[in-house]
């Protein structure tokens, strides 16, 4: 790519973000879609979070995409947030119309346009998720907003989980269960949909996984794992063996990606060119 005087400027920020993934996905899509766009990684520490939203207003930067451990705490900082931003709590894109920031969160997008493009419709469904993870108010307000019928969710720690539960029960019944309880094989014998949102079996812990009573799981169970790295984790692996279809995250990432580049750009970017650069940096 070349770049001009003219050139618009966008990135990430996050603390530590030298891992980011971002950088090589969006210059990619935006050098296939000929837009004069810079996409850099920026590291902001925790106490210079204020002092780094002042200079994306200053510099003119067109967005940037928000990681860990900013996603709750920039959002005083901006002018308006999305609402399904405020109902997830979380902000990971900003949009920059002339120095007022608008806060997004597009992994509610990423999560379901995966799920649909994989062929499989969540509404009147029966969905099992495993874990609360950093992206879990995300997937539980994408299914809702998708009109799931019933979801239940398993975790190590009911007391720290239920918090969530409260928070979303107005829009719909979840159960809550101690994934070793057996009453929680129930839910994963009705499961249309088995999804994992802890970070077990993650690279470099690729021999773990959710305690999950595979016997319970039916080979007609869309099974899917946010963890994009390995491609295929143990849970996948397992699930595989059971012969039911599976779907990793890479083409969440992908699509909430995609999401942003559209909220920064007006254009829909090449979505298959996201996912082979991710391709080339996932294990």
């Amino acid at each position: 790519m070349t770049f001009t005087g003219k050139t618009k400027n966008l990135g990430v920020i996050g603390y530590p973000i030298a891992h980011s993934f971002s950088p090589a996905m969006h210059n990619a899509a935006l050098s296939a879609a000929g837009l004069d766009y810079a996409y850099i990684a920026m590291p902001a520490a925790q106490e210079e979070l204020e002092n780094a939203v002042k200079g994306i207003k200053a510099l003119n930067f067109r967005g940037i995409n928000v990681t860990i451990p900013h996603k709750q705490a920039i959002m005083e900082y901006l002018d308006e947030i999305n609402e399904d931003a405020k109902i997830i709590g979380a902000v990971n894109t900003v949009v920059n119309d002339n120095g007022r920031l608008t806060g997004y969160n597009t992994d509610v997008i990423g999560f379901i346009d995966a799920l649909k493009n994989a062929g499989f419709e969540p509404a009147g469904k029966n969905a099992v998720m495993l874990g609360a993870g950093g992206a879990a108010r995300a997937v539980v307000w994408g299914l809702i907003k998708e009109n799931i019928k019933t979801l239940s969710i398993g975790v190590r720690n009911v007391a720290k989980v239920q918090p969530l539960v409260e928070y979303f029960k107005d829009y719909i019944s979840i159960q809550l269960f101690d994934w070793k309880d057996p009453a929680f094989n129930t839910a994963l014998k009705e499961a249309d949909l088995l999804i994992n949102t802890t970070p077990l079996g993650m690279t470099p812990n690729i021999e773990a996984m959710p305690p999950v009573a595979w016997d319970c799981v039916s080979s007609d169970t869309f099974v899917y794992d946010i963890i994009y790295t390995p491609a295929e984790t143990l849970f996948l692996k397992t699930a595989k063996e059971k012969g039911c279809k599976i779907l990793n995250g890479m083409g969440m990432l992908a699509g909430q990606g995609a999401e942003a580049f559209r909220l920064w750009t007006g254009v829909n970017p090449d979505l298959k060119i996201m996912e082979d650069e991710l391709g080339k940096l996932v294990l």
